[in-house]
């Protein structure tokens, strides 16, 4: 699954969303203000829940949870900020509407490719319950097979996902989305182009952590660069800069996977192997029986962490399509202009 290391991706740098904020004569009233400062200061802490304690813990299956389950929050939250401003539909720029079903189709597509890739490694745990099976029989002949049965798991896990692969494309797509649309005339439409910066960021960049992790290469992990003034910029330079570092180290390793459990498990495989090939006699019994209780654990604690993943992955393709599904309602039901509804209600389909 692991590939050899790849140059970095270049540095991603971008319009400064504070000019959005600040053109001449223009001032936000308090409660705006307010709004703007309570949704990036809820992002700011939603971002530093990803610099864990210990660094082992970046792409352990429980981490990559706690990150999609911090992006789902981050886009529940934006949801709630365009409720308070109290901004309709009718109210939206043509370009705000473009910019929204544009990023929210291929982050739809995203979480399919995430998807896919959760139900081949989990396809890989049933060959791994076959081969623990066969290597409760205490037959010669079972444990021939199990051996054998452990060599296509490698492969199944080492195999490339084709959509997987599409992410790559798909990222680079949404970093150059990132210059969002010039806002006249509209104090909400200014806070809501700058919130939506932030959310952009953090989902830009913690798809790229997955995608890094489920393709096996470290091409596919940015780096972005975002203005320092932001009230977040500094925790997210913290997170990326943390997380992004120990990544590379995990795929210069040479590991045969950079997700943690999959390594555990993989580790547990290398002992047990030697051990089916040369034959199990009473000296070897004890560290036989040993090599098999670690690989049911490994095994067991693989299987749930991937299904508490595929959850919250779920969750978040739920929260992307409802929230879409509602703004193509309230186009198809408001007074909007016909073009627009040609182009973005026709043409936006999700795939």
């Amino acid at each position: 699954m692991s590939r050899p290391e790849e140059p970095h991706r270049p540095f991603f740098h971008f319009g400064n969303p504070f000019r959005m904020l600040s053109p001449k004569g223009s001032q936000l009233c308090p409660r705006l203000l307010s709004l703007l400062n309570t949704f990036e200061g809820t992002l700011s802490k939603r971002l530093q829940i990803l610099v864990p304690k210990d660094k082992d813990d970046i792409l352990s299956l429980s981490w990559m949870k706690l990150a999609m389950d911090s992006l789902s929050e981050i886009h529940c939250d934006i949801k709630n900020l365009i409720t308070e401003l109290e901004l309709p539909i009718t109210g939206w720029d043509e370009k705000w509407i473009d910019v929204y079903l544009d990023v929210s189709v291929k982050l739809l597509d995203i979480s399919i490719a995430f998807t896919s890739e959760l139900t081949k490694l989990n396809q890989g745990h049933l060959l791994l319950q076959c081969v623990l099976h066969k290597l409760e029989s205490n037959s010669p002949d079972q444990f021939i097979r199990a051996c054998s049965s452990l060599d296509r798991w490698r492969q199944h896990i080492g195999s490339k996902n084709p959509r997987v692969e599409t992410c790559s494309p798909i990222l680079d797509s949404l970093v150059e989305s990132l210059m969002l649309p010039k806002v006249k005339n509209s104090a909400k439409g200014k806070v809501l182009m700058r919130a939506m910066y932030g959310v952009k960021v953090a989902t830009i960049y913690i798809c790229s952590v997955f995608a890094a992790a489920f393709s096996g290469s470290a091409k596919n992990l940015l780096d972005l660069t975002i203005p320092d003034a932001l009230p977040w910029a500094q925790v997210f330079s913290e997170v990326q800069t943390t997380v992004n570092a120990e990544i590379r180290n995990i795929f210069s390793s040479g590991k045969f996977t950079v997700l943690r459990e999959l390594d555990a498990v993989d580790a547990c495989i290398k002992k047990l192997c030697p051990l089916l090939q040369d034959g199990v006699g009473p000296i070897e019994e004890e560290s036989f029986k040993n090599s098999v209780s670690d690989l049911k654990m490994m095994a067991e604690k693989l299987s749930q962490g991937l299904d508490n993943l595929s959850k919250v992955i779920d969750g978040f393709f739920k929260i992307v399509l409802t929230g879409r599904d509602a703004l193509l309602c309230n186009l198809r039901a408001g007074d909007v202009p016909n073009s627009m509804l040609g182009r973005n209600v026709e043409e936006q389909v999700v795939r």
